[in-house]
């Protein structure tokens, strides 16, 4: 199929003239005397509706407006769309995010860091920006200033992750209560 403007296509499906402009005989083209670019072209007739009206005006008038309706309902269905694919993205990703936050284990507790509970909060923002706030089983913690970056050196690792923000915070105070049920299980606190 060739590459014709799809005005020109279904202008000549109707009958409708597009070569008026290089035609002297011709009728005039009446978008361009309207000043109205980028509509399609009208069929030329001399027909007149029954109440004395252009034909050719009315026929014009009813593709602009259904142009502009058509436009309109195109575009919150399309970022509408873009928007889910941004969430599915970002939910993907924090996905990912635990994931790796899983691989990260406590010293002391061989459960991971996740299950523990120290992972307070992990918000993936638009841009593939990670904000993690976290603690650790209590500030005396021997890895105290290395698992934050140990943590943060994780999230980059995840596909999509542009810049990570990691914040050790000390409230609410951590306890094995914040452990998940595999963690209890694993540690036989039951």
């Amino acid at each position: 199929m060739s590459a014709k403007p799809i005005g020109k296509m279904i202008g000549g499906m109707f009958g409708f003239r597009d070569d008026a402009a290089q035609d002297p005989q011709a009728p005039p083209d009446r978008e361009a005397e309207a000043g109205v670019s980028g509509a399609a072209p009208v069929p030329q007739s001399n027909a007149q509706d029954p109440q004395g009206g252009d034909a050719n005006k009315m026929v014009a008038s009813a593709e602009a407006e259904a142009g502009a309706a058509a436009e309109v309902a195109a575009t919150p269905a399309a970022s509408g769309a873009e928007k889910e694919q941004s969430q599915i993205d970002l939910d993907l990703m924090e996905e990912r995010l635990i994931d790796a936050m899983r691989t990260v284990y406590d010293p002391e507790i061989p459960v991971d860091i996740y299950e523990l509970g120290l992972i307070y909060s992990l918000r993936v923002r638009p841009g593939g920006i990670v904000d993690i706030e976290m603690t650790l089983t209590t500030p005396n913690c021997p890895v105290a200033g290395s698992m934050p970056s140990m943590v943060e050196n994780v999230a980059r690792m995840v596909e999509g992750v542009t810049d990570v923000h990691v914040e050790l915070v000390w409230d609410p105070i951590w306890n094995p209560e914040m452990m998940s049920e595999a963690a209890r299980l694993q540690l036989n606190m039951y």
